[in-house]
């Protein structure tokens, strides 16, 4: 039975991104307002009913790729080792996605996640909804600071701080790499800026967690 759950949840992972696959590719193509949603089901080869049992509206195609980082730096303060400090945590992460080229940090210059970052920033409906996962993500952080001993007024206020240095270091990044920037040569850079930035926020927030 485990067996075939878990089959059954691969099988589910792989149509949901053969679907958003299809859809990113032809909204690059052709333009998020001139693709129907009955040419992207046709495309993914799944019916319009089974398109939008994965994503309940045109812009979940494009969008859940953001959806499933929203409560990622939440997920990383629950799960830093012992004696960790929530902001050491999440400098860590930070640096380390850096390290990796994460499309997150903005420092990737892939063809296909430069490609999907112009489709987000450059078609309205898509960037109309992106406050909406910030808001939820910061939220989450706010109650993860929280369960770390951070009083509940200035948990959501660190939290709010730590939500938008990210947001800027990896806008930053991206335009730079949509500019044309190789990664590579960006890469100290964008270290440099992450460390001070996390500097700013630790002389400020440190106050807040008497324990790691």
């Amino acid at each position: 039975m485990a067996e075939r759950i878990g089959l059954r949840e691969m099988k589910r992972r792989r149509t949901r991104e053969a679907i958003s696959e299809a859809a990113i590719a032809l909204f690059a193509a052709e333009g998020y307002d001139r693709v129907p949603v009955a040419r992207i089901a046709a495309a993914a080869q799944v019916s319009k009913p089974t398109l939008f049992a994965y994503f309940p509206s045109k812009e979940d195609l494009v969008l859940h790729r953001i959806a499933d980082h929203e409560d990622e730096a939440a997920r990383v303060v629950r799960a830093r080792p012992a004696g960790t400090a929530p902001l050491a945590a999440l400098r860590a992460h930070f640096l380390d996605a850096l390290d990796r080229r994460d499309p997150v940090t903005g420092l990737n210059d892939s063809p296909e996640v430069l490609e999907y970052q112009r489709l987000l920033y450059e078609t309205p409906a898509l960037a109309a909804r992106l406050p909406a996962y910030l808001a939820r993500g910061e939220k989450a952080l706010a109650e993860a600071l929280a369960e770390a001993g951070a009083p509940a007024g200035p948990a959501r206020t660190a939290a709010a701080q730590i939500t938008a240095v990210q947001r800027v270091l990896g806008e930053d990044t991206s335009a730079r790499m949509l500019a044309g920037e190789p990664a590579d040569a960006a890469a100290p850079e964008a270290r440099r800026r992450a460390e001070e930035a996390f500097d700013l926020l630790e002389g400020g927030l440190a106050a807040l967690f008497t324990t790691g």
